[in-house]
């Protein structure tokens, strides 16, 4: 008697599935998206048909957050999945990782393996991207002239900064015959030399409408182009080929507008900021000039009040050369006396010296006699080189010293009015006229 093995169900299915999963593995599928629902869990679920079958298939919510398209019925996608079996319900099913629209997927290799070889040639390399000018003097666009993101262009390249000419290089961006339109813009851009600055404009599409972008001819040209280019090419997460070859890449269109020209409101407040600081630092300069200047005239002496003071030192210089010579003469009398004494005293007992002490006295008187003449002739060769150093002598030798009529100095013609009554000191006397013509220098 044969006895068959008996399997239960869920081995059975669980084998079942372990066949599928190792067997057919990871895969590209392509269909139309039917019976699409999303539960509250987060997760996708929805059927996978063409003309003759279909399967179920789910996202699971951690893949469904990471999907670029919207899923939707019946929309035609690529969906990358894993065949298994679904053991609780023992239904065939795709267990979705990812999910591109039907028919990008060659595009989208095709674009990678392009970024791929001009990445390793160097295209992408930023010590070979040129800076964009401050302030260009004229800004090109590469674009078509029905193409809805050039009037944003515009309108914001006028806002920013008005009376900037723009010029438009005419070209289809969408088409067969777009990439060779968009190469021979920017050739004759450069030919013609007339901009500081390109921008490639065209607004967001699909990566079709967007292909002419790709192209390694069009990247070439742009990499060849002695006039720096920025990329405002579809919307902030669109990329193509140019974004990464051109020197600078804008989100949109009309980012690329606020990075070619800079913003007139911004350098107006810079302008006005750095004029502030400018004003500030000169008056903060004049007002130390100011104090200086106060410093200066509160020591300025007039010539009359420095005469007066030379005349005082002079008298005070005399006064204590005549009482150090009196008290000269007194220290010398008085060291003489004990000397007078002696002698007398020798005299007295040794008559025989009388003359010779008569002879030293009258020596002694001499000495300081002519020490007392020789002071008095330094003390006036000193008052002689003061009175010839004095502003009086100037005025002795026919000079005049002008003041106005608030008593101040005048050293500059230009500061007296026509009728103006000024002083005149001399070097005797004083008067008063009034002006009647003056000229400067």
């Amino acid at each position: 008697m044969n006895h068959a093995t008996v399997l239960p169900v869920s081995l059975l299915i669980s084998s079942a599935r372990l066949l599928i999963e190792r067997h057919l593995g990871l895969a590209w599928i392509s269909g139309e998206i039917s019976n699409f629902t999303r539960a509250a869990s987060g997760h996708c679920y929805f059927v996978l048909k063409d003309a003759q079958a279909q399967v179920r298939c789910v996202i699971f919510r951690h893949r469904s957050q990471l999907l670029d398209v919207v899923l939707k019925d019946g929309l035609s996608v690529e969906v990358r999945a894993t065949p298994t079996i679904y053991e609780a319900r023992g239904e065939f099913q795709l267990t979705v990782e990812a999910v591109r629209l039907a028919g990008l997927g060659a595009l989208y290799e095709k674009f990678a393996a392009l970024k791929a070889k001009l990445d390793a040639a160097g295209w992408f390399h930023a010590d070979r991207k040129r800076a964009l000018p401050t302030f260009p003097h004229a800004v090109g666009i590469v674009t078509s002239p029905r193409a809805a993101a050039l009037r944003d262009v515009l309108t914001t390249l006028l806002r920013r900064l008005p009376g900037t000419p723009v010029i438009i290089y005419p070209t289809p961006v969408q088409g067969s015959i777009a990439a060779s339109g968009i190469i021979a813009a920017i050739t004759a851009a450069n030919a013609r030399a007339e901009v500081d600055v390109l921008i490639l404009c065209r607004g967001g599409g699909s990566i079709e409408d967007l292909w002419a972008f790709n192209e390694e001819a069009v990247a070439l040209a742009i990499l060849q182009s002695r006039i720096p280019i920025v990329s405002g090419v579809g919307h902030e997460t669109d990329f193509t080929i140019c974004d990464f070859v051109a020197d600078l890449r804008a989100p949109t269109p009309t980012g690329a507008a606020t990075l070619v020209v800079p913003d007139r409101l911004a350098l107006r407040a810079s302008a006005g900021a750095v004029g502030a600081r400018w004003r500030k630092a000169l008056e903060r300069a004049l007002e130390l000039r100011m104090q200086d200047l106060d410093l200066i005239s509160r020591r300025l002496v007039h010539p009359a009040a420095r005469i007066r003071q030379r005349q005082e030192t002079l008298a005070r210089l005399a006064r204590r050369m005549a009482r150090a010579a009196a008290a000269a003469c007194e220290r010398r009398q008085s060291a003489l006396l004990p000397t007078g004494r002696d002698l007398a005293r020798l005299f007295r007992t040794a008559p025989r010296q009388s003359a010779t002490v008569a002879e030293a006295r009258e020596r002694w008187r001499r000495a300081a006699g002519e020490r007392v003449t020789a002071l008095a002739r330094r003390v006036g060769a000193l008052e002689q080189s003061l009175l010839h150093l004095s502003p009086q002598a100037v005025l002795e030798r026919g000079y005049s010293i002008v003041t106005g009529a608030d008593g101040a100095i005048v050293q500059d013609a230009g500061a007296l009015a026509i009728g103006e009554t000024i002083g005149m000191q001399f070097g005797r006397g004083e008067a008063e006229a009034r002006v009647t013509r003056s000229t400067t220098s």
